[in-house]
């Protein structure tokens, strides 16, 4: 699948993320963990990757399958209020 460079940047954004679990890349996206990778490579430094490969390697935030029963989502339900919410 040929992303646009506004969902590359989109699919880049997301991997960055702690708590985007990989899986939910490939939902939206199509692309599996090992194409997000290659993506990766080749839109970082070289030291950037590396940093950002040795950060998500094994995290239990960036794989579905680690994570415990019940978390379904990738971000705190308070993290994203509209502003003038609490009014």
């Amino acid at each position: 699948m040929a992303l646009t460079e506004e969902q590359e940047s989109r699919v880049i954004e997301m991997a960055w993320e702690d708590r985007t679990p990989f899986e939910a890349i490939e939902r939206l996206y199509g692309l599996p963990e090992k194409d997000v990778i290659k993506l990766m490579r080749k839109n970082l430094k070289q030291k950037t990757f590396k940093n950002w490969r040795e950060r998500v390697s094994g995290r239990k935030t960036k794989h579905a399958s680690l994570r415990p029963d019940g978390v379904d989502r990738g971000y705190c339900p308070s993290q994203y209020k509209f502003k003038g919410a609490n009014k």
